[in-house]
């Protein structure tokens, strides 16, 4: 599509003023206002056939497979063909991300070249980049095409694996303690490995009397880390979760830091379990062993929708616990507001404690402590303060009562949540919590 550009709408603008000004001033000079006319319109023309016989650009656009939650992805635009004036690039966007800038690619007589946009995901979904829109101007400045060409590209969005990709990576030095490699895995847990001879700083609690009685010498027991528990990940998927943090939901947050704990806990040979709940249980696996087995689980909480509805913990959490068929360590992804919505969720987690260690991860609410912390310039200021003081202290109140109940609570905020599960994990492994 060929039109004008705004200098020639300026220029027919200021062809009337110079008819009527030439008409009064010189009578005989009025045609020269017809003239500019005539001169503008050429110009529009001659551009106008400049851009037809312009041969047309190819478009081949490279983007990722897949596209993680909150990560910032470079979506690669490759222009082929003699670019003899700037070129604006306008990539259309559909669905979950943040809108796309503009660019403009300088005129060049390469063949090719290449424009980056930053491509930012707000959540999981479906992402479309379903055409983009090219506009160069004339060699005069008259005119401008603009072409459309249809890409038709989708792209998934799912739980930001890239993010546990490299938070795992800290942690692999921790093979050792998790048994992961034999030759490190000695003096760690409560599982008989082998015996050894006694050295002088061996601890001197793990001396077997009886088998070194019988080999006449000092020997002392090697212990590894117990393997093959269960870990089950429970997430909510309700209403609560829904609410955004630095532009993204809680519960993506959530999946992040959970898959992050299930890599480890795969790597250190247990088995892992998934369940997600809101008002009924949306999904449910069962645990397994394996590094095989983290496909299934990206998978499943990849699956996972958005709900709207309020989240029935006496209903999630008492099916949970007729599925789990022996003791397991449960981990439970959620939040709340107050003691008052709180009070059935802790009722129920207080009694999934009974049979189970149990989790309690909450991402904290750093809106709540912003709003404390601020500087008070006036009465309105000082009410949201206080407010925002009582919800904080409703929240450790809730995680007082968690705490009396056994549960081991994990509030953090949501860049953390991930790391300080490991942590928490790898302490209950060395403590045999199990």
């Amino acid at each position: 599509m060929i039109h004008p550009t705004r200098r020639a709408a300026v220029a027919l603008a200021v062809a009337a003023p110079v008819a009527f000004g030439a008409a009064f001033a010189a009578p005989n000079w009025w045609l020269a206002g017809v003239f500019w006319l005539i001169l503008v319109l050429a110009a529009v023309v001659v551009d106008a056939l400049a851009l037809l016989t312009r041969r047309r650009l190819e478009v081949e656009l490279r983007c990722p497979t897949v596209l993680h939650v909150g990560e910032r992805e470079a979506v690669t635009l490759l222009l082929r063909g003699r670019r003899p004036a700037a070129t604006d690039v306008v990539l259309d966007l559909e669905g979950p991300a943040q809108p796309l800038a503009p660019a403009t690619v300088a005129a060049d007589d390469e063949p090719a070249a290449s424009l980056r946009f930053a491509l930012r995901t707000t959540r999981r979904g479906t992402v479309r980049l379903p055409r983009v829109w090219l506009r160069a101007p004339g060699p005069l400045g008259m005119a401008s095409r603009t072409l459309r060409v249809e890409l038709d590209r989708a792209v998934a969005v799912v739980p930001n694996i890239a993010a546990v990709r490299r938070q795992a990576l800290a942690f692999s030095a921790a093979d050792a303690p998790l048994g992961a490699k034999p030759q490190h895995q000695k003096g760690s847990g409560t599982e008989f490995e082998a015996l050894r001879e006694y050295a002088a700083g061996l601890d001197s609690r793990a001396m077997d009397w009886k088998h070194s009685a019988r080999h006449r010498k000092l020997v002392c027991k090697e212990f590894q880390t117990e393997r093959n528990h269960h870990v089950v990940l429970a997430l909510d998927t309700g209403r609560l979760m829904n609410e955004l943090v630095e532009g993204v939901p809680k519960l993506d947050r959530a999946c992040t830091a959970l898959l992050l704990l299930a890599y480890v806990s795969l790597k250190a040979g247990d088995r892992v379990g998934l369940a997600a709940f809101d008002a009924r249980t949306r999904a449910f696996v069962s645990p397994m062993a394996g590094m095989a087995s983290m496909a299934l689980v990206q998978k499943t909480f990849a699956a996972v929708d958005y709900s709207s509805d309020e989240t029935n913990f006496t209903l999630a959490l008492t099916e949970l616990a007729g599925r789990l068929t022996r003791r397991a360590l449960v981990v439970i992804a959620t939040d709340f507001v107050d003691t008052v919505t709180a009070e059935l969720m802790v009722r129920n987690v207080g009694h999934l404690a009974k049979q189970h260690l149990v989790i309690f991860a909450a991402p904290r609410d750093t809106t709540l402590s912003r709003r404390f912390a601020a500087d008070l310039d006036g009465m309105e200021d000082v009410s949201r303060a206080v407010v925002a003081h009582g919800m904080l202290r409703e929240r450790q109140a809730v995680f007082a009562r968690l705490a009396r109940l056994g549960v081991l609570c994990v509030e953090a905020q949501v860049e953390r949540l991930g790391p300080e599960l490991i942590n928490r994990y790898l302490a209950i492994k060395a403590r045999d919590l199990i």
